[in-house]
């Protein structure tokens, strides 16, 4: 929620608690349940622009298959610890899925405003379990604010920014998808190569079959339609598929005429 208030993603009429939480009962017991992804843009201190892909998962070990299927999608990882509580068993199996992945590890301490911080006892902790320097654990705390520029610097410097080209034939992931009674199943994907707009001949790897592109965009607070989504973006595709079992997470997109390797 910070996160998105300090980069202006949000305005502060649409703000609430647990924004990207929006099922109810996500709300009601303060969980995340379902993996979520936001598109924000950042100036960041030397005067740059970023565009930042921000996947929020579960944190619950129930959930772990939601987090194995977004760590697919990204470049790094956000390791939160709760200064009070220090870190939990749930928070390790989350570890060893994201270095296995080869993620760039940010540890953040958060919580840091509360009575029963053990900043310095959880720092040991973190140290201990992954090797990091002392000065490279940062201190938040996700209600008052603070710490906020920090990481959202921390991510610009040490997150390596997508790879792939443009140029490539089309490589999507397919790392999540919903189903709306309106619109058939929208898939989330991450772009590694390629471009793709709206209108394409698309085709899925897996299971062969062939669509039209109806529409694409990529994922603020809501869907956001694009004629383009690019390389190293997180986005949605809705191709008026009716049934969940032609959308496979894991699968890749390309493109019909051009596919890719």
């Amino acid at each position: 929620d910070r996160l998105l208030e300090f980069t202006h993603t949000i305005s502060d009429r649409d703000m609430q608690a647990q924004v990207l939480d929006d099922m109810d009962l996500e709300r009601e017991k303060g969980i995340t349940i379902k993996s979520h992804a936001i598109q924000m843009d950042y100036t960041a201190r030397n005067g740059e622009k970023y565009t930042f892909n921000l996947i929020d998962t579960p944190g619950h070990v129930d959930f772990s298959y939601e987090v194995s299927r977004a760590l697919a999608a990204c470049e790094g990882a956000l390791l939160l610890v709760d200064a009070a509580q220090g870190i939990q068993a749930q928070t390790i199996s989350n570890l060893y899925l994201a270095l296995e992945n080869d993620l760039e590890i940010i540890p953040v301490i958060n919580k840091i405003d509360m009575q029963g911080a053990m900043i310095e006892e959880v720092k040991d902790q973190i140290i201990e379990l992954i090797g990091v320097k002392d000065e490279d654990i940062l201190l938040a705390s996700g209600k008052t604010g603070i710490g906020i520029e920090d990481i959202l610097e921390a991510i610009v410097h040490r997150i390596p920014a997508p790879e792939g080209s443009n140029e490539a034939p089309l490589q999507a992931l397919i790392f999540d998808s919903v189903f709306n009674s309106f619109r058939g199943i929208i898939a989330y994907f991450r772009v590694f190569n390629g471009t793709i707009k709206k209108g394409d001949k698309i085709k899925f790897v897996n299971t062969g079959e062939e669509y039209e592109a109806d529409e694409v965009g990529i994922l603020r607070l809501g869907l956001e339609p694009r004629k383009e989504v690019f390389t190293g973006d997180v986005g949605y595709i809705i191709t008026g598929i009716k049934s969940a079992k032609e959308v496979k997470v894991g699968d890749t997109v390309t493109l019909a005429n051009n596919p890719c390797k």
